[in-house]
């Protein structure tokens, strides 16, 4: 069976990133091939200085502010994703101008299947952060996970045109492209992706876009079953 026919529903797994110079576990992965069980990658795959600076993340101290996002991210890993969105509707109401907490919290609504409420919540971190390329990226995922491929694809050319090298971006942009039939596009962006992830040592996303690369290729081959 072809991979294209095989990746027709999307699934999401948590996903690290990064909050206050802490690894926290908030986060949202993409497409997961089902045939493969390969996990992509997500708006949150931020543990890099250059990725971070783009997301330009609030620069705030505050001992409640991160007290806050701890205590939903152990809700989170606990799989209480009602109970780690009110911690950050809480964050919110106390500073609405955060514009991380609005991306962490579109996070937690994908992850609760409420699509257009994450994407509200990504889009007001968009609002507040212009060039909130993690956010961009996540809007793109959401629409993905519905199979609106070409809403997926403006959202995450759009995460591109912020940070051509966000390999996550890349990734996610790839498969749309290969789900509308643009299997050179795909290609070049998976390649592209996969330099990336080699140059920063993440070996573990490398073997993963080389699978992906390995299914894309073949799916065509009429030599292989």
């Amino acid at each position: 069976m072809k991979l294209k026919k095989q990746h027709k529903s999307i699934f999401v797994q948590p996903l690290s990133c990064i909050t206050l110079s802490i690894i926290t576990t908030i986060g949202i992965s993409p497409s997961v091939l089902a045939v493969t069980g390969i996990s992509l990658h997500s708006p949150e795959q931020a543990a890099h200085k250059q990725q971070s600076k783009i997301a330009q993340f609030p620069n705030t101290g505050s001992s409640d502010r991160a007290q806050i996002l701890q205590q939903a991210n152990a809700l989170y890993n606990q799989g209480d994703f009602k109970g780690a969105e009110e911690n950050l509707r809480k964050l919110i109401k106390q500073s609405p101008q955060d514009a991380f907490a609005h991306f962490q919290l579109g996070n937690v609504l994908f992850q609760q299947k409420k699509s257009e409420q994450a994407i509200s919540a990504y889009r007001e971190a968009i609002h507040l952060q212009s060039k909130y390329a993690l956010a961009y990226n996540g809007i793109g995922m959401v629409y993905a996970s519905e199979n609106r491929w070409e809403e997926a694809i403006t959202e995450y050319k759009k995460a591109l045109a912020i940070n051509p090298n966000y390999a996550e971006a890349l990734t996610n942009f790839a498969l749309a492209m290969w789900q509308t039939n643009k299997k050179d596009e795909a290609l070049s962006s998976l390649e592209k992706a996969l330099k990336i992830f080699q140059e920063q040592n993440r070996n573990e996303k490398v073997n993963q876009v080389q699978r992906i690369l390995q299914e894309i290729k073949k799916s065509d081959d009429p030599s292989v079953s």
